[in-house]
């Protein structure tokens, strides 16, 4: 099939019909306006921010006019009181653990020509590649054997050559790779994937292959902008089809979908946190399971692309508040902040209200085992990066403040996904099982990866998480803990309650 020919048959209209209601999608333009303008203007009561607040930290999710009345409070004694429960509420869902990933570019060839990327078709200063499956088998050595992750965020662009076919063997390439290390092996446990919507059928098969959270952004939400930067003779120019892309997944089988917003793309960032949350609501009313994961990325230069520097962007503190905002509308979701930010704004929203973040990026095409670490070659990425630390250099910033690295994966592995992930997100339970498997995971990379600094850290974390397990464990849960402990100590891996 010819490119021409593979781009008109890629959209199916009934996959798009069938989960509209009376002709209309669920974000509703007007009505997310009037909701914030109804708000805007009028500062909060301390009371009735406390009011919202005490429902977060019950990690209930909030209604779209608590979460407009969260986005108008401007005084700073209450923004610290909101990123004071964010922070409750972090730690009470997911305790002190972050989550690291990496991201793999497979290809950078895409059909479509979105004016906000450095991928797109029209833009010729971009080096265009796909990865070999010997490549992609480079890469993940050196992903797992060299730097020690554990899960990976695999990334796509939309084109007749990385159709799902490539797609799932690139996936059951990554998952092959094993590599000695200093002690054990390293091994990719969890490859979740972003890339461009696809099918029912194809979703299924993926499901099949073995994918992870299935992770689409919607870019913006707001539509007239939806349709300014992506020309409607492309794919990517059917807004619908992208919006319910969550909705085949699930119905597909996929047990984890992720969710997010290109903050900047269009002006008013209060509006694509309202989408995030609609979009959230929406999936829970339809499938009892909103998103595993809500991302949030700013807009940052890319190689040849003038049409990011017209765009208003999104200040700090801007940003900031929109964490905490989503944070306590949202609760039981993870929040991923990527390496686009600097790493000190990075650190500093992972301390109160995001719960994963990627570390030792290359986001060009096989840049893992082609560049130096740390390095950037702007003519085959997606746009720049703001964080180059290493995963080593990063794990020790994190102990350092007395946070814990967790490499655990478990949890899909034992059923605990899906609606069964939620519910025990929601009840608390969850922290239980993944302190349990953060500390033995932080044991095996320590032993296998970390640097002298890191390892010194390292160790004052993990001595301080086996007292707390301890002291709230019952005695059996804590004895089988330290012997499945001591046999990751003795080099045994992938241990996991």
């Amino acid at each position: 099939m010819d490119t021409k020919s593979w781009i008109e048959n890629r959209i199916k209209q009934d996959e798009i019909d069938k989960y509209l209601e009376n002709g209309e999608d669920f974000i509703n333009t007007e009505e997310i306006e009037s909701v914030l303008a109804g708000a805007e203007g009028k500062e909060p009561e301390p009371a009735r921010v406390r009011e919202i607040i005490a429902k977060s930290l019950n990690v209930e999710n909030l209604t779209p006019q608590e979460t407009a009345e969260l986005l108008n409070v401007t005084d700073p004694d209450m923004l610290a009181e909101m990123q004071e429960a964010a922070l409750k509420v972090k730690k009470k869902v997911y305790d002190n653990r972050i989550v690291t990933f990496a991201p793999l570019y497979m290809s950078n060839l895409c059909v479509n020509n979105c004016s906000y990327c450095g991928f797109r078709t029209e833009n010729e200063q971009s080096s265009r590649r796909a990865l070999s499956m010997e490549e992609v088998k480079k890469e993940a050595e050196v992903l797992a054997g060299k730097i020690g992750h554990k899960r990976l965020i695999v990334v796509y662009g939309e084109h007749p050559s990385t159709d799902v076919d490539y797609v799932a063997d690139t996936i059951n390439t990554v998952y092959s790779a094993k590599m000695p290390t200093k002690k054990g092996y390293g091994s990719i446990r969890r490859v979740n994937v972003n890339m461009a919507p696809i099918q029912i059928d194809e979703l299924k098969y993926l499901r099949d292959v073995g994918i992870g959270t299935y992770q689409v952004f919607q870019e913006t939400y707001h539509k007239p902008t939806y349709a300014k930067v992506h020309p409607a003779n492309t794919i990517k120019g059917n807004y619908r089809w992208r919006l319910y892309c969550m909705h085949r997944a699930l119905e597909a089988g996929v047990d984890d979908v992720g969710i997010g917003a290109l903050f900047g793309l269009y002006d008013d960032w209060k509006f694509e946190v309202m989408g995030l949350l609609y979009h959230s609501i929406e999936l829970e009313d339809k499938f009892g399971i909103g998103p595993h994961t809500i991302s949030f990325p700013r807009i940052e230069p890319a190689v040849n692309t003038p049409y990011v520097s017209q765009c208003k962007g999104v200040s700090n503190d801007d940003f900031e508040r929109l964490v905490t905002v989503v944070r306590l509308a949202v609760p039981h979701t993870g929040l991923i902040i990527t390496c686009r930010e600097d790493s000190e704004f990075k650190d500093k929203c992972l301390s109160y209200g995001c719960t994963q973040t990627d570390a030792s990026s290359q986001i060009g095409i096989g840049g893992y085992a082609e560049l130096a670490e740390s390095a950037q070659e702007e003519i085959r990425q997606q746009f720049v990066l703001g964080d180059t630390r290493s995963l080593d250099t990063m794990i020790g910033d994190y102990a350092e403040k007395g946070m814990i690295t967790s490499f655990c994966t478990a949890g899909y592995r034992c059923g605990r996904t899906g609606k069964c992930i939620m519910n025990l997100l929601k009840s608390g339970e969850e922290g239980k099982f993944c302190k349990l498997n953060a500390v033995i995971t932080f044991r095996e990379w320590l032993d296998d990866f970390a640097g002298e600094r890191t390892k010194q850290l390292g160790e004052k974390v993990i001595q301080k998480e086996i007292r707390e397990i301890k002291e709230q464990s019952p005695e059996k849960v804590y004895q089988q803990f330290m012997s499945n402990y001591e046999r990751t100590l003795n080099g045994e891996r992938d241990i996991y309650f």
